[in-house]
């Protein structure tokens, strides 16, 4: 599976309150939630974020559980979330929605650089500089379950459980 973008390039601890603030947590308006998508990290974001990579730093995602934050961010058009780590709540919510998030250093990224994410070899290229990085190669249940667009969908066609 290949994802393209550019790269969106965020900094270290991105919490899910800077994802999508909790007031706008109560809506099941896809539209209306992506709408507010990092509207306290910096309003300008949630008007640029379509067919981006979010590229960020350590601990995306920590704070509490909501899968708004997750949603918010596929929701809005981005293809993929890359960080050096993640709050592990937020990366297993995001692969039962559907929205692929990889584990790669990303010091080397910048912002608007060009990326193509092989999530079948755990391979990322930057098309600007040329670079090849290393990231996470998700377990082959976790693909499948990205390639039907998220759990639901995935147990829809296969109709039970696996264990890993």
């Amino acid at each position: 599976m290949i994802i393209k973008g550019t790269a969106l390039k965020l900094m270290d601890d991105i919490n899910t309150d800077y994802i999508i603030a909790g007031k706008y947590t109560k809506t099941l308006n896809m539209d209306d939630l992506a709408s507010h998508v990092f509207e306290d990290l910096d309003p300008s974001i949630k008007n640029n974020i379509w067919g981006k990579v979010i590229v960020a730093g350590n601990n995306f995602g920590c704070g509490s559980s909501r899968e708004q934050a997750p949603l918010a961010i596929k929701h809005a058009g981005a293809t993929a979330v890359v960080a050096k780590s993640f709050a592990r709540i937020f990366f297993r919510n995001a692969i039962n929605i559907g929205l692929p998030v990889l584990i790669a250093e990303t010091d080397n990224i910048r912002d608007g650089d060009e990326l193509e994410i092989d999530l079948d070899s755990g391979k990322i290229t930057n098309l600007v500089s040329g670079k090849i990085l290393e990231c996470s190669r998700l377990p082959s249940i976790m693909l499948e379950i990205l390639q039907k667009g998220g759990l639901v969908e995935y147990l829809k066609e296969k109709g039970e459980f696996q264990i890993l």
